[in-house]
């Protein structure tokens, strides 16, 4: 692939934006300076710095975010920022989406992936992916709430009961829930249907792939193959 296609797909801005910077000798590929837009480069293991910062092209991204409280899973934000404000430009200019949403005031693990079928499969309600959640209870939680999660509660609006896969105290007023759907608040009324109030919403897990001890929040990593393994036999 030929350079400015590469910064191109990579997410650096229109061809001719690509190509101002090659010609600004603002490119370097394997630590070389590169001022030809039509140079060829094997994309398989190719590393590029475009001003000293290094990047991998890789051919779809796949990001795991620590989501902060304050910010909307939006590109057009009504209230607070939008998540994409904490991600590199690039990122967002190759049009990453957000798979699946967290509530402005929910934090946690949130994927993102300019792959659609990636975003399709794992938001579609037929895929069935376990979501852990921690919530903060206004109330101590006992065993007859716990209970109720797990045979299930009907919410305002369903026709069927939504039932908990797992649910069980860290501690007197932290739930730990595990659900398979992902419709709107719906840990919040889960919560509100057992007499309890959510104070606090985290999300520590999708599939098998759980939030990064170390990655703080409002940081992003890009997810590799293991990652994907994990998300995929969770």
């Amino acid at each position: 692939m030929d350079l400015e296609s590469v910064l191109f797909s990579q997410g650096f801005g229109a061809r001719r934006q690509c190509r101002a910077l090659i010609a600004d000798a603002r490119v370097a590929v394997n630590g070389a300076t590169c001022t030809d837009p039509g140079a060829e480069f094997d994309v398989a293991s190719l590393t590029f710095e475009v001003d000293g910062a290094a990047w991998r092209y890789r051919e779809h991204a796949y990001i795991l975010l620590n989501k902060p409280a304050g910010y909307e899973c939006s590109r057009d934000p009504q209230h607070h920022l939008s998540v994409f404000s904490l991600l590199p430009p690039p990122l967002a200019t190759r049009g990453v989406q957000c798979v699946g949403r967290l509530d402005q005031d929910t934090t946690g693990l949130l994927l993102l992936s300019d792959d659609g079928q990636f975003v399709h499969a794992y938001t579609s309600p037929k895929r069935k992916v376990p979501k852990v959640y921690l919530a903060a209870t206004r109330h101590p939680l006992d065993d007859a709430q716990l209970a109720t999660l797990r045979d299930g509660v009907l919410l305002h609006g369903e026709t069927k009961p939504i039932t908990a896969v797992a649910a069980r105290s860290r501690g007197e007023r932290l739930l730990e829930l595990t659900v398979l759907e992902g419709k709107y608040h719906q840990v919040k009324r889960m919560v509100a249907a057992i007499g309890n109030r959510c104070e606090a919403l985290h999300r520590e897990r999708v599939g098998g792939l759980a939030l990064p001890d170390g990655l703080g929040p409002g940081q992003w990593q890009w997810l590799e193959d293991d990652d994907l393994q994990a998300l995929r036999t969770g």
